[in-house]
C-alpha cells in the first residue's frame, strides 16, 4: 500500500514542500530503505521511526518498506523528517485512515514517540500558507513560533500517539490560536543607560543618529573613554521591529535554531558581539552546506565589533559587499544560498596599539612604525563605509565625580529615535526601502532635494576634504536623519554642518 505525506525542506531562509511517499511491499523480506538524497540525519531517522512507532504502542510492519523524499534531486537535511515519516507508514499499514493532502507534517521524534523541538519551523509554516494548506502539524513546544502565521490551522502534538488518537477522530488536538504581532510584549534588553555614561556628548549624538538612521559608527579612543559601553547601551535606543522586519529576522534565528524553546519570535532588534578571533565563516556565514553568519544573525540590528583592528584583515575585508548590498551570496559546490545582512555596524578602535596615542596625559609607546600599521590594519574602503565617526577624549574627573549631572536617560531618546524612523518609515512606505541607510544614490537623486546653500557647502566639504563620491551620498544621507530627528521636512545647512563633523579627522 502506498501512503504520501507532505513535509517542508528549507534552502536558505525559503521553504519548498517534500512529498514524503511511503510504499510498504508484503512481498519481500523485512527491510527499511530511504532514497532521495537523505543525509546521514535523515537515514537515522530508521532507527527513531521504528522505536517511536513501537513505542506508542503501534505495531510496526515486518515488511520492506521503501520511503521516497522527492523532488529526489534536492537534498534533505535534519530530523524533520521523523513524523511525516512515522505517519506515512501508520497510513501505508492501515493502520490510520486518514486524508492529509491539505496538511503539512513536520517535526523530530524522541524513542518513546515524543516530539522534539525542530529548528525551521517558520519558513515551513509560511510556506504552507502561501500553497494553500489548510493545517499543519508540529511539535507542541514550536506551536507558538508558527502562529504568527494566520489563515493556517497549527495543530501541536505532543506526541505520535496524540496524533494517532486525532486522526483516528476519538480525542482531538485543539488547533493553537493565531497570535497577532501587535499583541506581543517587547522587551527592553540593553547592558547600560545612557544616562549611566559621564561626559561623550558628540558620542551620545552619534549614537543616535545611527539609530534613528541606520548609520553604521565608527569609535575610536583610547582605553576606558567608554567605547564598549557606549556600543551596549545602543539596544535600548532602537526603534521597534515592525511586523514585517520581526518575521525576516524570526525566518533566521529558525533556521539556525536560535529562537528559545517555547518563544515565537523575535520581538527586538539583535545585538549581535562576535569576538575578533571569529573566523570568516563564522563572520559571514558559509560551511559545506551554508549557514548564515553573524552579519546574518545581525539582520535589522546591530553587530558590535569590538577591538575593531583585531579582526583579521580578511575578515574585515569580507564585510564591503554586505555594508553596500545589505545582502551577502554564499556559493558551494551544494548550491548557491542568500541571505540578508542589512545590519548597523558599531566598531570600536583604540588609536595605536598601546592605546594612548594623542592621550595628553599618558605617554603613548608606540613607534611611528607600529602606529600606522596598526591603523593601516583598518582598510580605506572599509572606512569608506561607515558613515559616523567619532573620536572620543578620556572622561574628565569632574564629570565622573559630579552626581549633580544627571544624562539623558534612553527611553527619551528613544523618543526620538522612534519619532524620526516613523517619519522614514511613512517616507519609504511606497519602496522596499526601511530607513534613510537604504537609500541608493539613485533615490538620493529623486527623493532629497538640497538648495543653493547645501549645495555649496558640500561642493566645498568634496574639494577641501577630498570625498569620494559614496562618501558625498552617504553625508547627504546623515543629514537627512538628523533632520528627521528635528521632525524637519527639509535639510537645511545645520543638518550638513553637522554630518560634516563626523567624518574621519584626517580627511580634514
Amino acid at each position: 500500500m502506498l501512503a504520501k505525506v507532505i513535509s517542508g525542506a528549507t534552502l536558505g531562509l525559503e521553504s519548498v514542500p517534500v512529498t514524503v511517499e511511503v510504499d510498504i511491499s508484503t512481498h519481500s523480506l523485512p527491510s527499511f530503505t530511504i532514497v532521495g538524497l537523505p543525509s546521514k540525519s535523515v537515514e537515522e531517522s530508521k532507527e527513531r521511526v521504528r522505536a517511536a512507532i513501537k513505542n506508542s504502542g503501534a505495531e510496526f510492519p515486518a515488511h520492506r518498506i521503501t520511503i521516497n523524499l522527492a523532488p529526489a534531486d534536492l537534498p534533505k537535511e535534519g530530523p524533520a523528517y521523523d513524523l511525516p515519516m512515522a505517519l506515512g507508514i501508520l497510513i501505508a499499514s492501515g493502520q490510520i485512515n486518514t486524508d492529509l493532502s491539505k496538511s503539512i507534517v513536520f517535526g523530530e521524534l524522541s524513542l518513546d514517540g515524543s516530539l522534539r523541538h525542530t529548528k525551521g519551523i517558520l519558513p515551513v509554516s509560511l510556506m504552507a500558507k502561501e500553497k494553500g494548506q489548510h493545517s499543519l502539524f508540529l511539535p507542541e513546544t514550536n506551536a507558538k513560533e508558527a502562529a504568527v502565521v494566520d489563515k493556517i490551522d497549527i495543530y501541536p502534538v505532543k506526541n505520535l500517539i496524540a496524533l494517532f488518537h486525532h486522526l483516528a477522530g476519538t480525542v482531538k488536538i485543539e488547533p493553537y490560536k493565531h497570535t497577532p504581532f501587535s499583541n506581543m510584549q517587547r522587551e527592553r534588553l540593553a547592558e547600560f543607560d545612557l544616562s549611566d555614561i559621564r561626559g561623550q556628548e558628540q558620542g551620545k549624538r552619534a549614537l543616535e543618529i545611527s539609530a534613528a538612521g541606520g548609520h553604521n559608527l565608527l569609535l575610536r579612543g583610547v582605553p576606558g573613554a567608554g567605547k564598549t559601553m557606549l556600543a551596549r547601551a545602543l539596544p535600548g535606543i532602537l526603534p521597534d521591529l515592525v511586523e514585517s522586519e520581526a518575521l525576516e529576522v524570526t525566518k533566521i534565528y529558525s533556521v539556525t535554531g536560535n529562537i528559545p524553546e517555547g518563544d515565537s519570535v523575535i520581538k527586538v532588534r539583535p545585538f549581535r558581539c562576535p569576538h575578533h578571533t571569529t573566523s570568516q565563516i563564522g563572520l559571514i556565514g558559509g560551511g559545506a552546506h551554508p549557514m548564515p553568519g553573524e552579519i546574518s544573525l545581525a539582520h535589522r540590528g546591530v553587530l558590535f565589533l569590538d577591538e575593531f583592528p583585531e579582526f583579521s584583515r580578511h575578515v574585515l575585508e569580507a564585510l564591503r559587499q554586505p555594508i553596500e548590498d545589505g545582502i551577502v551570496t554564499i556559493s558551494r559546490a551544494a548550491g548557491t544560498v542568500s541571505y540578508p545582512a542589512k545590519f548597523v555596524l558599531i566598531a570600536a578602535s583604540n588609536p595605536c596599539p598601546c592605546g594612548f596615542w594623542g592621550d595628553p596625559v599618558h605617554n603613548c609607546k608606540c613607534l611611528p612604525g607600529q602606529i600606522s600599521l596598526y591603523q593601516k590594519r583598518i582598510s580605506g574602503p572599509i572606512v569608506d563605509r561607515i558613515d559616523l565617526h567619532v573620536e572620543l577624549p578620556p572622561v574628565r574627573v569632574e564629570k565622573l565625580t559630579n552626581d549633580e549631572i544627571e544624562g539623558e536617560l534612553s527611553e527619551k531618546v528613544k523618543k526620538r529615535v522612534q519619532a524620526a524612523r516613523n517619519m522614514q518609515t511613512k517616507r519609504y512606505k511606497k519602496t522596499s526601502m526601511v530607513c534613510n541607510s537604504d537609500l541608493s544614490t539613485k533615490a538620493i537623486r529623486e527623493m532629497i532635494v538640497l538648495d543653493k546653500d547645501c549645495i555649496n557647502i558640500l561642493r566645498q566639504a568634496v574639494s577641501s576634504m577630498h570625498f569620494s563620491a559614496r562618501t558625498y551620498y552617504r553625508t547627504i544621507k546623515v543629514a537627512r536623519t538628523i533632520a528627521d530627528l528635528e521632525g524637519e521636512k527639509e535639510i537645511a545647512v545645520s543638518h550638513i554642518t553637522e554630518a560634516l563633523q563626523f567624518r574621519p579627522k584626517e580627511n580634514i
